[in-house]
């Protein structure tokens, strides 16, 4: 299982140059006027985790597969979106198939690129995006609510649930509010609706490579409204991003970012940030023909687990045998970790952890 998320913001914000970057391709055409990006672009990379590398050296496994996260680049919306202006509607409808939002919002000067509102103001950019999600949604739930809500009345009960959570959802949209801010509803039920405001958001401050490594100040008002609205925040450079990109070792992009005062990628910070707003772990099999990094949902079971393999491991779940990253590394591998009463049998009510090497029997 990986993830989907939508890079959107206003034209000409950084978000082709960013997806060129995340992706170290040239799908995404960077041009400094309004949708140049006319179709989504979409490619799906690996996801960075140093854990796996260590594993697969501890058991000599001859093959390294990451799990993936897929961005899908989507044209720059622009006021009246929600009513088809600059392609809007096409757009809107791309986003509604994603998992996430990435929100880019343009944080630096540059006079020789045009901004389409005219100046710089992320503030500003981000309630007009927001502005046109939401009436999107508004539009969305005001045709399909008169059509359940006479279901309902001619006695069709399995319905009741969806009219309870779109008029909630409607309420909160009137307010200005997104409809992930809903409080005491089935989060399963709730993602059914596909509404673009439950979706989490993650906001990407675009800033000058000077202020890669600090920020700035457009980016801490940022910071303060991500704060106040409960999403989170990641301060990267697309510029810089693009350069790591075209550097191929590891040792080279280590030595790169260690010049300019940065820890990781903005790549790396995104992810993990991302896995963080869709409630995400990762677990791995291990073994000498393949180190395999998977991923699910934050409590889920063993058998939820096993099932992100195949379906048959987790209808014919017998029991998992697990042992944490931290043993497996301490004691040098399976064999070790065993020796040392580290290797665990779990069953079904077992909740998997970030970091578990499993291994599962099954029975069909």
């Amino acid at each position: 299982m990986g993830f989907s998320c939508g890079i959107v913001g206003l034209p000409n914000v950084g978000k082709s140059t960013l997806f060129n970057a995340l992706t170290s391709t040239r799908q995404a055409e960077a041009a400094n006027y309004p949708f140049c990006t006319i179709e989504p672009n979409k490619a799906i990379v690996n996801v960075p985790d140093i854990r796996i590398e260590v594993l697969a050296k501890i058991a000599a496994s001859q093959k390294i597969i990451p799990t993936q996260i897929e961005f899908v680049d989507i044209a720059g919306l622009v006021k009246g979106a929600s009513k088809g202006e600059g392609l809007g509607n096409q757009f809107l409808a791309t986003i509604r198939e994603t998992d996430a939002i990435i929100h880019v919002l343009r944080c630096f000067q540059d006079d020789n690129i045009t901004h389409v509102e005219g100046s710089v103001d992320p503030l500003r950019d981000v309630e007009i995006i927001n502005t046109e999600l939401m009436l999107a949604d508004l539009e969305s739930i005001e045709k399909r609510l008169p059509q359940l809500e006479k279901k309902l009345a001619s006695g069709k009960k399995e319905h009741a649930i969806e009219v309870d959570l779109l008029k909630k959802a409607q309420a909160l949209l009137a307010e200005g509010k997104f409809v992930s801010n809903v409080k005491d509803v089935d989060l399963i039920e709730l993602k059914k609706l596909n509404l673009i405001t439950s979706k989490p958001v993650l906001y990407v401050c675009n800033v000058g490579e000077e202020d890669a490594a600090s920020g700035n100040q457009y980016s801490e008002k940022v910071a303060q409204y991500a704060s106040i609205n409960g999403a989170l925040l990641v301060v990267i450079s697309s510029k810089i991003e693009e350069e790591i990109a075209l550097l191929e070792g590891a040792d080279e992009k280590k030595e790169f970012l260690e010049a300019i005062g940065l820890a990781e990628t903005g790549l790396a910070k995104i992810i993990a940030t991302g896995y963080q707003i869709l409630g995400l772990l990762t677990f791995f099999t291990i073994g000498p023909k393949e180190a395999h990094a998977w991923t699910v949902k934050k409590g889920a079971k063993a058998p939820q687990a096993a099932g992100e393999i195949h379906t048959d491991f987790e209808k014919g779940f017998i029991r998992a045998e697990v042992i944490s990253y931290e043993d497996y590394v301490k004691f040098s591998g399976e064999s070790g970790a065993k020796d040392n009463g580290k290797m665990r049998l779990e069953g079904k009510d077992y909740t998997t952890q970030d970091g578990d090497i499993m291994h599962f029997r099954f029975n069909l």
